[in-house]
């Protein structure tokens, strides 16, 4: 990793473009890992403030580097997947996170860019809202004709965990409305206080039942309760800050919504206000701060929003944020300990991760005993460019070091007392063999990570290929786990995914059979068979996803699929495209050089958010013989489904359309987003498939080259007409 100093900002900017790239590519594996662990176990691997430190970091080498963003980004998702044992509900309007603000400075560029975006100055007035971060569970909570008719957890931001069973037994949550929209989507956070926290945990401990680390933990645990009676018994409470569909508007401002809400009977945050700007809002960060330890219950910063609601319609959504809102987060806690031990683990893609096992220390109120170590730079004391972090001093086992946290588990080690190192302590010496299979474990050029060479024969990467590909976000098989598949590969069952479809015609019947294994019965094992064979059909999306291809996340797999309609046709240009001179060339000069005569190379970089470095990876993993022969194998037992069009009546629908110039009436941003609404895609470079060129004043060589392509370019106004300026 490259410049874990206490402020990482600085060091972004010493970045070479390979370190960025493959920085990214870290950052997005560790903050996925982080996304399904908090949001959809409910068992936090890292800290709130070293996820918000990791996705700031990630952020900020994207605004440096936009080119490089990765399709499946940390910065486009929201929370993970629902969790199995709960219906799912599919949000009418998709619950989005916030962006986050960690300086003064954010929250004053925060206000800046909103004024950028609406075209006003400095000097014209603008309202927001503050109010705390509830450190909690988000929920949404339906009403049609004032009735609670369902409730949902956040999920994945499209689709939540059915917990209306549970939500009736709070208190804070009204059965039933007078005086509201017809239809009307409350969104809110679950929490519990800390008085309540303590006398549970005292409860559970003299039950002899598991204890939690914190109030967030409980009142997630306890509302995702599949017994609606264990939910009833828990102290839980609700803030509501924030609706999701209407039929009619609950008023025109941000602030005199929350007091309709509070005139419905929700409970809302009394410590809400609105701030004329900057100054005044961190003022009011600085006393909510003060307040913290007196509130009762967990805040871990400040929200500000804009408070005009029309502002707030105008400014729109990212892919997973709102314009017109961000989070002021709070600083992390410190407290030292013992370094006890470093451990290697290795993950799926062969990454061999250092975790060091702390001796057990209260952090804010919880006990942490791992630590996340990064890389062996991270660990020797230096950046992967060689610059220094914490002033040069390297970790090593039994140091006493400082760590820090948020909020929840594994926190970041912040600083090393060398005054307290045990004389016989030795630099740590980070392993060149895998420590699952013996293969080497070797470093790339630019790669701040050692992976493994071993492939499919390393224990630790074919199991978590299977366990990913089993994943609910890929073929989601049920009664097929990650316990069912470790077991099966473990017993030689299984060795690759094609080899799940053909379970049942080698293990169905016979003398060694499934239904005959301890834990199975002939009802378990016909359900089994019936739910691999359900799996037979699949959609084109998750197919790509559940590869576990190098860099391939949920968005990219979307991405992939939206554009290319079939894997035969993926598989087929990426087929081309490795025969292409741009896939051999040796530096990236040499691939730019060699774009003209690389057809198949140059349409998937040109897919709007692909770029070279998920091409590179795409190509060359269906390029290996082997890799390729197991996918195939796969591809022949299945129907691959393509994805469902999208705004099929649109004058755009199924179009690559690149915006190029400035835009006067609308900006760059919201041109695009309303493009892909419309069903169309967006480019970043003209090509013989590009469809439609819009150019703003100062179009330049990319409005040259679709004049040569003999490509339809539109000006803005003829663009607005074209969609019929909706």
């Amino acid at each position: 990793m490259w410049g874990d100093t206490v402020d990482e900002r600085s060091d972004i900017e010493t970045l070479t473009r390979a370190q960025a790239r493959w920085e990214l590519n870290r950052l997005a594996h560790v903050l996925d890992r982080a996304n399904t662990a908090y949001h959809g176990h409910d068992a936090p691997e890292i800290s709130d403030a070293e996820y918000d430190r990791l996705k700031q970091r990630n952020a900020a080498i994207e605004a440096r580097f936009p080119d490089l963003k990765r399709a499946d980004s940390p910065s486009d998702k929201v929370g993970a997947q629902p969790a199995a044992g709960f219906g799912k509900i599919t949000h009418r309007q998709r619950m989005m996170s916030l962006g986050n603000a960690f300086e003064p400075q954010d929250v004053v560029d925060f206000d800046a860019g909103i004024r950028r975006y609406l075209g006003l100055g400095a000097a014209d007035a603008l309202a927001y809202t503050a109010e705390p971060k509830i450190d909690g569970l988000s929920l949404s909570l339906r009403y049609e004709d004032g009735k609670l008719v369902q409730a949902a957890t956040r999920g994945d931001g499209a689709v939540g965990e059915n917990v209306t069973k549970n939500a009736r037994t709070i208190t804070d949550i009204p059965e039933r409305l007078s005086g509201a929209p017809a239809i009307l989507e409350v969104r809110g956070e679950v929490y519990m206080s800390h008085p309540d926290f303590a006398d549970l945990n005292a409860r559970q401990e003299q039950a002899g039942a598991r204890t939690f680390a914190n109030p967030r933990n409980a009142a997630a645990g306890s509302l995702r309760q599949l017994d609606p009676d264990v939910t009833a018994a828990r102290p839980l409470r609700f803030f509501a800050y924030g609706w999701g569909e209407l039929s009619a508007p609950l008023a025109e401002t941000q602030m005199q919504a929350i007091g309709r809400l509070a005139e419905l009977g929700f409970q809302t945050n009394p410590l809400t206000t609105l701030c004329d700007g900057p100054d005044a809002m961190l003022a009011r960060y600085v006393e909510i701060e003060a307040q913290r330890a007196m509130l009762g219950y967990d805040i871990d910063g400040v929200v500000y929003k804009i408070d005009d609601l029309g502002l707030q319609a105008r400014l729109g959504y990212r892919s997973t944020t709102p314009r017109w809102a961000i989070a002021h987060k709070f600083p992390a806690e410190l407290a030292w300990t013992r370094l006890e031990a470093i451990d290697i683990q290795v993950g799926r893609t062969g990454a061999l991760s250092p975790v060091a096992r702390l001796t057990p220390v209260t952090v804010g109120g919880v006990v942490v005993a791992n630590a996340t170590l990064h890389n062996e730079d991270y660990i020797a004391g230096r950046s992967a460019s060689g610059e220094t972090i914490r002033g040069g001093k390297d970790i090593r086992v039994g140091d006493w070091v400082q760590v820090y946290r948020a909020g929840d588990v594994i926190p970041k080690i912040a600083d090393v007392d060398l005054d307290q190192r045990p004389e016989n302590a030795e630099p740590y010496d980070f392993p060149q063999k895998c420590p699952e299979c013996g293969s080497d474990a070797i470093r790339e050029e630019g790669d701040a990570v050692r992976r493994c060479t071993g492939g499919l024969i390393c224990p630790a990467q074919a199991v978590e290929k299977l366990r990913h590909f089993v994943s609910r976000a890929a073929f989601d098989i049920e009664g097929l786990g990650a316990k069912q598949v470790e077991q099966f590969y473990a017993d030689g069952w299984i060795a690759e995914p094609a080899d799940i479809f053909t379970l049942k015609d080698r293990y169905g019947s016979g003398l060694q059979q499934l239904k005959n294994r301890e834990g199975w019965g002939e009802k378990s094992a016909a359900n089994l068979f019936a739910a691999i064979d359900d799996k037979r059909r699949i959609a084109l999306e998750r197919f790509i996803f559940a590869l576990g291809l190098r860099h391939v996340g949920e968005v990219a797999a979307t991405t992939l699929a939206r554009h290319f309609m079939s894997w035969g046709a993926l598989a087929e240009a990426a087929d081309r495209a490795a025969r292409e001179p741009a896939f051999s060339a040796p530096d990236a000069k040499a691939r730019k050089a060699a774009l003209p005569d690389s057809p198949a190379w140059s349409e998937m970089t040109g897919i709007d958010g692909i770029g070279d470095v998920l091409t590179e990876a795409l190509v060359t993993a269906l390029a290996q013989q082997r890799e390729r022969a197991s996918i195939d194998r796969l591809a022949g037992m299945l129907e691959i489904e393509p994805p469902a069009p999208r705004a099929a009546d649109s004058p755009v629908h199924g179009k690559t359309i690149v915006f190029t110039g400035t835009l006067e009436k609308m900006t760059r941003a919201e041109a695009k987003a309303r493009a892909e609404a419309l069903g169309a895609k967006v480019a970043g470079t003209v090509s013989a498939r590009t469809d439609l060129v819009v150019a703003g004043p100062g179009a330049g060589s990319k409005i040259k080259k679709a004049q040569e392509l003999g490509i339809e370019t539109l000006d803005e106004d003829g663009w607005l007409d074209l969609i019929g300026r909706a």
